[in-house]
């Protein structure tokens, strides 16, 4: 049998395949914090569907580090009860579960960052401790540390938005200082033989962020301090191509997986690989060759809760998750993610016969353009030369309306473009 369900440990946690759900927001928890049957309910199902280890999505460890509405909270002990019932329900169905610990009060905010007292820190760090004591109290099979994406224990690794002039600034081991005393308390809290993870980015593809080269560096440390796994990803929240849209082909998928082979080389720790993985084939190359320890995957398991189970069973059909993260806008609408169908397109009543991109200028991102084209439109049951222009992000259309200040450089571009297509269209039928 392959190697995915071979049964494996992380520090005495025994797992009995190798598919872990990724932190995920869910937007379930009520309203302070607490769980609420909905989320429970959630979990367990992935459980019964065959996920060898589940992690919650970020709980905060201090009020002022709730970063979202509905959000799980383990920032006090009125948060217990509830997350000893999730725990309890998740062992019930056969399952493991860690919760990730994360503080997000700070994002992006780079004063925030910069004006944290020493006293301010301290206290940071004795939050984390105690939610990791909760956490081990409630049941948990063991705890992850949340520093990627740009919250806060990323941001301290970023020099983008971490200038501080003191020990917590500057070179990679100062501005990984923060993340290895909130990895020691931790461990200190625990004890030796409580499973504590790590989710770290890779690096976080903007200029002057953290590096492949310092991110490894940063794993090395973390070793040294005691950690049991390390889960790579990689970007930052405000990334609009953080979480890739519409993966078609297991070319696209595994996005960091070059640099999880460089980490690879450098840590001994098991290492947990995520970014969209959809295909039984290459989450089954990814171990055997070594690569990754452990496949981590968020929207397939939204969209297929008992994924695991089906490949196990023989069904090796790539999952249905199409990457359209509309699962995300329900959990931002309030309604808690979930998977929604998409709706089914609508016919084709535009035929282009003629097309051009106008690249966009800024404050349009790079990859964003205008697609100018001359064509046949039908109307009922007649068919009318038209134009049509819309907007374009990397050769897919945008649902965002045609919108540019006349005269402006991007309104002339367009014109021409028009003008010139028009003038080919006339050209091409007084040549038929």
């Amino acid at each position: 049998m392959t190697r995915l369900f071979e049964p494996s440990q992380i520090n005495g946690m025994a797992l009995k395949n190798r598919f872990i759900r990724s932190a995920t927001w869910d937007g379930m928890a009520a309203d302070d914090g607490t769980t609420t049957p909905k989320m429970i309910g959630l979990l367990s199902r992935l459980a019964e569907g065959g996920v060898g280890l589940i992690i919650t999505g970020h709980a905060y460890v201090h009020p002022h580090g709730q970063h979202q509405p509905w959000q799980l909270g383990i920032d006090r002990e009125e948060c217990m009860p509830g997350l000893q019932s999730m725990a309890d329900a998740v062992h019930e169905n056969g399952g493991n579960i860690v919760v990730q610990l994360g503080y997000g009060g700070a994002y992006l905010s780079k004063s925030r960052v910069r004006n944290l007292t020493h006293r301010d820190m301290r206290a940071l760090i004795f939050s984390y401790g105690k939610a990791a004591e909760r956490a081990k109290r409630a049941g948990f099979d063991g705890v992850q540390i949340f520093a990627a994406h740009g919250f806060f224990l990323s941001q301290m690794l970023c020099p983008r938005y971490n200038d501080r002039t003191d020990e917590y600034g500057g070179d990679i081991r100062n501005r990984a200082r923060m993340l290895l005393q909130v990895t020691r308390e931790i461990r200190d809290v625990v004890g030796s033989d409580y499973p504590v993870m790590v989710k770290l980015n890779c690096r976080d593809f903007v200029e002057n962020g953290l590096t492949l080269e310092d991110s490894t560096q940063v794993g090395a440390m973390l070793v040294e301090k005691g950690i049991d796994a390390l889960e790579l990803s990689g970007g930052l929240l405000n990334n609009p191509n953080l979480m890739k849209d519409h993966i078609r082909t297991e070319e696209e998928e595994a996005y960091f997986q070059d640099d999880v082979r460089v980490f690879k080389k450098n840590t001994s720790v098991p290492l947990i690989l995520v970014g969209g993985i959809r295909s039984y084939g290459v989450a089954e190359r990814l171990i055997d060759d070594g690569t990754a320890d452990y496949i981590s995957m968020c929207r397939p398991f939204i969209s297929e809760p008992d994924l695991v189970n089906r490949w196990k069973s023989g069904d090796h059909r790539k999952s249905a998750c199409s990457s359209c993260n509309h699962c995300i806008e329900q959990a931002k609408s309030g309604a808690g993610i979930c998977c929604v169908p998409l709706e089914k397109s609508a016919e084709q009543d535009f035929f282009p016969q003629s097309t051009q991109i106008v690249p966009a200028s800024p404050p349009h991102e790079p990859g964003t353009g205008y697609e100018v084209s001359v064509g046949i439109e039908q109307r009922d049951t007649d068919f009318i030369p038209a134009v049509k222009v819309q907007m374009v992000f990397k050769g897919e259309a945008l649902d965002r309306n045609l919108c540019f200040p006349l005269g402006s450089k991007d309104h002339e571009a367009v014109h021409k473009a028009i003008c010139d297509l028009l003038s080919k269209h006339a050209a091409d039928t007084a040549d038929e």
